[in-house]
């Protein structure tokens, strides 16, 4: 009997190209996080450890937490702040369910930066990479309170901006002078620029604001 030998190997080489080539374009590559994405079940999980931008901030939270539980200074203490953390974790995780998972989880980890640099000043001093900075304090002419900005240095940047009852995290804009971030929410557009000392901050219905940085502390 005659074997077709050549036909069939290149057959399966040409298959076996197919699927390894579909394996490829369908699988997303793996980042670094504080958790282990092998095991990971929670669909935001999974979103972390597929996205770069996430998976940095996650990094950076879990320093900024580990941190905050060697303060015995740290406003909460170090037991309440774990308890946070726990609480704060399926709050994280409960992003799943919006609309735009990405930008609520960013918002979340963002958010909890703040909370984290603002108890603890252990957690604000060590800090070699400057990967989150704040919160700074601005005052804004026509906004009675005071802003507090803190930044998170992922790509691309975020900023989450706190003041009276009222909270926003803007992502950074690519190009342009200075350092722009914006975003949107139900009531409309905001925006945060800074360019060396000038700081302007716009929010619904109102017109730019320029801002100076007040003293830390």
């Amino acid at each position: 009997m005659k074997m077709l030998t050549g036909k069939c190997t290149g057959y399966f080489v040409i298959c076996a190209a197919m699927v390894t080539g579909s394996s490829a374009a369908t699988s997303a590559p793996m980042f670094k996080t504080s958790f282990d994405c092998a095991t990971a079940t929670a669909p935001v999980e999974k979103l972390i450890c597929r996205d770069a931008q996430l998976a940095r901030m996650d990094l950076e939270l879990n320093r900024l937490y580990r941190l905050a539980l060697t303060d015995e200074r740290s406003v909460p203490p170090p037991e309440k702040v774990i308890t946070d953390q726990q609480f704060w974790t399926l709050l994280r995780n409960q992003c799943a369910s919006e609309a735009n998972p990405k930008a609520c989880t960013v918002g979340r980890y963002a958010e909890r930066a703040y909370q984290l640099r603002q108890g603890s000043a252990i957690v604000r001093t060590r800090d070699p990479d400057r990967l989150t900075e704040g919160p700074f304090a601005f005052k804004c002419a026509g906004l009675n309170a005071l802003i507090s900005a803190t930044f998170f240095n992922a790509d691309p940047g975020v900023v989450y901006l706190r003041w009276a009852n009222t909270s926003m995290t803007l992502s950074q804009e690519p190009g342009g002078s200075g350092i722009r971030y914006s975003g949107k929410d139900g009531t409309g557009f905001y925006s945060f620029w800074q360019s060396a000392d000038d700081v302007l901050f716009q929010k619904p219905g109102a017109g730019q604001m320029s801002c100076k940085a007040e003293p830390i502390g």
